[in-house]
């Protein structure tokens, strides 16, 4: 049985990549922070149709000495899909150091040292790693600025390891558009959905299971490697 690691895998799109992969017959391990309970209750779900097939573990992507203890714990594995994300405004002349570090070591550091620290056991299975990005990676959103670096830096760091830790394991990226309405601090009105909405050329939002097929289409496709897909019904066209 094939094993996925996948960051921020107990909620939104996060969880419907671990479905999916658990559905195609991967034993899943559930990266979550703050999401315990939730992951837990995911966790047992996937356990009750195939026992010992998922776990969860608790990790603060924020803090490099939780990855390097996390990253020893796993033995064996197959996917690391980077997918762990903070996703909120800041305005430019507001940003504090608390925010850069906040978002850039949860969106940038933390694949980075991910998919080093685990590198030996890809490798040993002739892994892949998978990182969801964002098409704002390419086209900055308005007053979200440390985000959108972050995602830019996420895409580089796709390439850069792509070249780095091949022929071993190979590396990939998806850039979803709009998948699933921002929540808090980032929610928008109803006349910013439709604004959203008809500036997509597909008139449509795309769904956590586009992102999660995009997954799997690139964990079997062996012969793409620092690649990004943008899953994002054409909204990338109109930017």
């Amino acid at each position: 049985m094939k094993t996925a690691l996948i960051s921020g895998g107990a909620m939104r799109i996060g969880a419907q990549i671990v479905r999916t992969l658990h559905e195609d017959g991967y034993k899943v391990i559930i990266h979550c922070h703050q999401s315990e309970e939730i992951a837990q209750k995911l966790c047992s779900e996937l356990n009750s149709k195939r026992n010992n097939s998922a776990q969860v573990v608790v990790a603060d992507l924020g803090d490099n000495q939780a990855i390097k203890k996390l990253t020893k714990t796993i033995k064996s594995l197959d996917l690391l899909v980077n997918n762990a994300s903070l996703f909120y405004p800041t305005l430019t002349e507001n940003i504090t150091t608390k925010d850069w570090n906040k978002i850039i070591n949860v969106n940038l550091r933390a694949p980075f040292f991910l998919a080093t620290g685990l590198s030996k056991v890809l490798a040993a299975s002739q892994g892949c790693i998978v990182n969801i990005i964002d098409i704002h990676s390419d086209h900055p959103l308005k007053n979200f600025s440390i985000y959108n670096i972050s995602k830019a830096g996420l895409k580089m760091l796709t390439k850069t390891l792509a070249r780095e830790l091949a022929p071993n394991i190979r590396i990939n990226g998806i850039s979803p558009g709009s998948i699933l309405w921002p929540q808090d601090d980032s929610q928008l009105s109803e006349n910013e959905k439709l604004i959203m909405l008809d500036r997509i050329p597909l008139k449509r939002q795309g769904s956590p299971n586009d992102i999660a097929q995009a997954v799997l289409f690139l964990v079997n496709s062996k012969y793409i490697a620092g690649q990004v897909i943008n899953i994002d019904g054409g909204l990338s066209l109109n930017q």
